[in-house]
């Protein structure tokens, strides 16, 4: 039977797929940060009618990294995939408002996490010729305004994984991107929690440009785009059990469209004037 490692099942996207890999037949490794938040989890497996081995895994730790990893090799035997989901959103109304250990944060669990649980993962992924697949998001594709710190982390790991990708399939590890936008009843999928009036009032000079994109986020932008959880977790697993997955895999005709419009501007021109839209300055 095949191992996998998921990094972030506590909630959303990585708890979906920690369940739908045990019912696709695989050995479960769903790893998070604080282990006691894991319930949730546990009872969706149960209700699945599956199971999944709960283990301890901060990004951020380098030991835990470690200590993880060779413990799947050690009870298992093998590691045959992985799944970087783990990460945290940054949201920033004026990019003045983050501090620089905000910032660096961000990067820490976004970007260098993701490399640091591949790199630690890699021998074993080399020896089953196995896969390793990371959640990306649109917003590694098209930047967002208000969202510059998030966005950089994740364009830093596209870049990352896309430079990986040939060198690592030349021996024998297929390398996805899986590409979500908008996801639903998720950290990521609700608005921060915070008084618009307040915030928009500590945005100085960004206020009215912070006020269109608010509306458009409510009315028109992900709000009404967005999918579940399961949804995304179900192109995982597709990737996963693909014979020769792509690199890049959106998960949905909408998070497809929508970086049709990055891939196809070669000067950027054409996702400068669609983001002016957001924020009111056609």
């Amino acid at each position: 039977m095949k191992t996998v490692l998921i990094t972030g099942t506590s909630s959303g996207i990585g708890l979906a797929t920690a369940v739908a890999a045990a019912q696709a037949g695989y050995t479960v490794l769903a790893t998070m940060r604080d282990p006691g938040r894991a319930q949730p989890l546990l009872d969706a497996a149960h209700t699945a009618g599956v199971t999944v081995d709960v283990r301890r895994l901060d990004v951020t730790d380098a030991a835990s990294i470690t200590d993880c990893v060779e413990a799947a090799v050690d009870t298992y035997g093998r590691l045959d995939a992985v799944v970087n989901n783990a990460g945290i959103s940054n949201f920033d109304p004026t990019m003045e408002m983050s501090t620089m250990d905000d910032l660096r944060a961000n990067l820490e669990v976004n970007f260098f996490g993701v490399i640091a649980v591949s790199r630690a993962a890699m021998t074993h992924l080399r020896a089953a010729g196995g896969r390793l697949v990371t959640i990306g998001s649109v917003h590694g594709i098209v930047g967002q305004p208000f969202n510059e710190a998030y966005c950089a982390a994740k364009f830093a790991v596209e870049g990352f994984m896309e430079s990986l990708a040939p060198v690592a399939a030349a021996h024998g590890v297929k390398v996805s991107v899986v590409v979500p936008g908008f996801v639903l009843g998720t950290r990521f999928g609700v608005f921060p929690d915070v008084n618009r009036k307040t915030i928009q009032a500590a945005s100085g000079p960004y206020a009215p440009t912070f006020a269109a994109y608010f509306d458009w986020v409510v009315g028109h932008g992900w709000a009404a785009t967005g999918q579940q959880a399961q949804e995304v977790a179900d192109t995982v697993i597709r990737t996963l059990t693909a014979d020769d997955p792509p690199f890049r895999v959106a998960t949905s005709q909408w998070a497809q469209d929508y970086l049709s419009e990055k891939l196809a501007d070669r000067t950027g021109d054409r996702v400068q004037a669609l983001a002016r839209t957001w924020i009111g300055h056609a």
